[in-house]
């Protein structure tokens, strides 16, 4: 029962940090100080994406799945939670696609808020 709950609690973590690097630019536009976890935890992401680095909390839960009694999933958080949900027919260039996807993303969100504060400066 408690490693089925920690297992739990790992794929809420591992999602919400996952949604936070693909979205947190968004939060840094409300709150500049959340730039600098969010810039650490981007690049983290972008490094585990285009280097096809394992995370470290994917084995994390699969062996509290193990210990739970469980089958554990085969591959990584994303292969198995996320892409048959948006992309089931994911061909191998998926994940650099997607890694791209979110660089330009949160490079929009980033120079968005930096001309914003330019332009409050440039005011005073």
């Amino acid at each position: 029962m408690i490693y089925h709950l920690l297992a739990d609690l790992v794929f809420v973590l591992h999602l919400s940090f996952i949604i936070f690097v693909i979205a947190g630019g968004l939060l840094v536009w409300r709150w500049h100080w959340v730039a600098i976890p969010h810039l650490a935890s981007f690049t983290w992401g972008l490094a585990i994406e285009f280097l096809n680095a394992p995370c470290p909390l994917t084995p994390l839960e699969q062996m509290l799945l193990h210990r739970a009694g469980e089958e554990a999933y085969a591959g990584g958080f994303i292969d198995h939670y996320i892409v048959p949900l948006i992309y089931p027919e994911a061909d191998p260039h998926f994940f650099l696609e997607a890694g791209f996807f979110v660089l330009a993303v949160n490079c929009v969100i980033y120079a968005v808020i930096i001309m914003r504060i330019r332009g409050k400066r440039a005011k005073h």
